[in-house]
């Protein structure tokens, strides 16, 4: 008992620590829409950096990615490197054009920025925002859901109390502060995450005689454990690192990633933005990968009768002092938080922006709209399924595969018409769904792989038969400056 008041005063302190800085950047708010979904485009690289490291890495890194890699083992290992080139390719090609074309088209969200200069731009507009809206959301939910198991495994809190609490902080900050409150939290829950698991990392290494004796005792569990090439793998870790390459460039179909980039305030910063954001992420990844090993020698009742996912926070438990564990579980849920905040300020967007046009310039419904955001994705988490890894892994599969080849498309500035954007998203969301629902290939090669070909594919075929045509621009669009 006293152990537990102990790991609640120290996450109590880091939650309202959050809340404080996230509130507290109210104070350099402007009342416009464009403030409040892009920080009046004024944001510092470093922000910028820390920011799209902590809510690009998430729920999914704490939980999902430590319980992959105790299932899998040191093969692990590709889909974080993987996800890293694919993820540093994405933000050397695609994010300074689109935070030059964002600006100059005046576009606040991303769904207005794939519409704009198309004739019909409204119908891509509502249709890009439904799907940000609904599968944005389901993802958010699974950022709700990974907190809620972290506060399930240390106090035995109930699931729902959990996801109620996330949801609550969540919203005050950024109802208070729109993007500017959820970069400047997720720069500091950046940090938080960084220093968590490296802390819990060292330790868990010398409690397993170091690397070497660590790396006997996986070999004694199961040799595939320590095979980069693992069993597990159908068709061997070159199709599955080639999958988690264009998972990792999948970046470009995230609304609440890439709105990063049109936040920052200038493109020319964009290159440091990027080198951080990957030395970073990558220490945070190879870091998750280890903690999932050591547990896999330390706690290997999980792997039988427990939840491989809940890793981390048990072995906190197993290792580390009160104090520590308040500091590894509020780390584990900043995680969440940084990353639930930017979809729901993305969803809210979507909402007030693109498919609420006619409402777009009121500053308090854009507020509005993130509350019901907030509502629904609520609602999903508490009726939803426990699999972070699979409920992450699927929401950006299918973002990334409806919107990611259209988003190229419109940021290298190639000439579409609204049918062939209409039927990009569309198809290449119904090739991930059959590829991991129907052909069940998912484990051998991620389904954001023909997803984002197949909407390219799409858009092959109509410049083989419209060669140079350009669909005529309608009237411009889009985000409409600062709005009042």
């Amino acid at each position: 008992m006293v152990d537990q008041i102990g790991i609640i005063i120290t996450f109590i302190f880091f939650l309202l620590l959050f809340t404080g800085v996230g509130t507290y950047s109210a104070t350099q708010k402007k009342a416009t829409t464009t403030d409040y979904l892009l920080a009046s485009r004024s944001v510092n690289p470093w922000l910028t950096a820390l920011s799209a490291m902590a809510t690009g890495q998430s729920g999914l890194l704490f939980i999902g990615q430590v319980g992959f890699a105790y299932k899998m083992g040191i093969s692990t290992i590709w889909l974080t490197i993987g996800w890293a080139i694919g993820d540093y390719l994405a933000w050397w090609l695609v994010f300074k054009p689109l935070r030059e074309q964002s600006e100059a088209t005046a576009s606040d969200t991303v769904s207005a920025f794939l519409a704009q200069n198309i004739k019909g731009y409204r119908l891509i507009s509502l249709i890009s925002a439904l799907i940000t809206l609904a599968f944005l959301g389901s993802y958010a939910a699974a950022q709700l859901v990974a907190g809620s198991k972290a506060l399930n495994s240390v106090f035995g809190w109930n699931y729902n109390l959990g996801i109620i609490i996330g949801a609550i902080i969540v919203v005050i900050y950024c109802f208070s502060g729109g993007i500017r409150a959820s970069i400047w939290t997720d720069a500091l829950q950046g940090i938080l995450m960084l220093g968590s698991l490296l802390l819990l990392l060292v330790v868990a290494v010398i409690k397993c005689g170091g690397l070497s004796s660590l790396w006997q005792s996986l070999d004694s569990i199961d040799p595939n454990l320590v095979s980069f090439s693992s069993q597990s793998l159908p068709l061997g870790f070159i199709p599955f690192l080639i999958g988690w390459m264009v998972a990792g460039f999948g970046v470009v179909g995230q609304p609440h990633i890439m709105v990063r980039a049109m936040a920052i305030d200038s493109a020319k910063n964009l290159g440091f933005a990027r080198n951080l954001k990957t030395s970073l992420g990558l220490t945070n990844s190879f870091s998750a990968l280890g903690i999932g090993l050591t547990a896999r020698v330390l706690l290997p009742e999980l792997g039988s009768s427990g939840d491989p996912e809940l890793a981390l926070p048990y072995l906190s438990l197993e290792l580390l002092p009160v104090f520590l564990v308040g500091l590894i579980l509020a780390g584990l849920f900043s995680a969440t938080m940084s990353t639930a905040d930017s979809q729901i300020l993305s969803c809210s967007a979507a909402l007030t922006q693109d498919i609420f046009p006619q409402m777009s310039k009121s500053y308090n419904f854009a507020k509005i709209g993130t509350l019901s955001v907030t509502a629904i994705v609520l609602v999903i988490a508490l009726a939803g399924d426990n699999n972070v890894f699979a409920l992450v892994t699927f929401s950006w599969s299918i973002l990334a595969s409806g919107l990611g080849p259209l988003l190229l498309v419109k940021v290298w500035q190639q000439p579409v018409n609204t049918a062939t954007a209409i039927a990009m998203m569309i198809i290449g969301i119904t090739t991930a769904l059959t590829w991991k629902l129907l052909l069940n290939l998912s484990g051998a090669i991620y389904e954001v792989l023909p997803g984002m070909v197949a909407g390219i594919a799409v858009y092959g075929v109509y410049r083989l038969f419209f060669g140079e045509q350009a669909n005529p621009p309608s009237s411009p669009q889009g985000g409409k400056g600062n709005r009042e």
